[in-house]
């Protein structure tokens, strides 16, 4: 399964859009952490809790997306977009939401 943040797969033709996929994944973060999280964003550091975070949610997100299209069975997902919140603001929780397009390919 291919999934692309682009809107076509170079040398294959899109020879049916399927649907629209998405898929969603919410990443709780250690509350302890976080402090030191905010600290770091004052003094300009990164934040590993915070990265780790993202990055788990992204991934279970495109896991999601892929098993969706699966569904459908495509054999692509294109037009991939990720959106990112912080519900409450204070980096308790990571959401991410992935979309894309479900086609088949030849």
């Amino acid at each position: 399964m291919i999934i692309s943040t682009t809107q076509s797969i170079e040398g294959r033709q899109i020879t049916a859009y399927l649907d629209i996929v998405s898929a969603e994944s919410v990443q709780g973060v250690n509350v302890i952490r976080d402090m030191f999280a905010g600290m770091r964003d004052f003094f300009g550091g990164r934040s590993q809790t915070l990265e780790r975070a993202l990055k788990e949610a992204r991934v279970q997100a495109t896991e999601e997306l892929r098993e969706r299209a699966r569904a459908l069975q495509a054999d692509a997902v294109v037009g991939v977009d990720f959106e990112i919140s912080m519900p409450g603001g204070k980096g308790g929780m990571v959401v991410v939401f992935a979309t894309g397009t479900a086609v088949k390919l030849r």
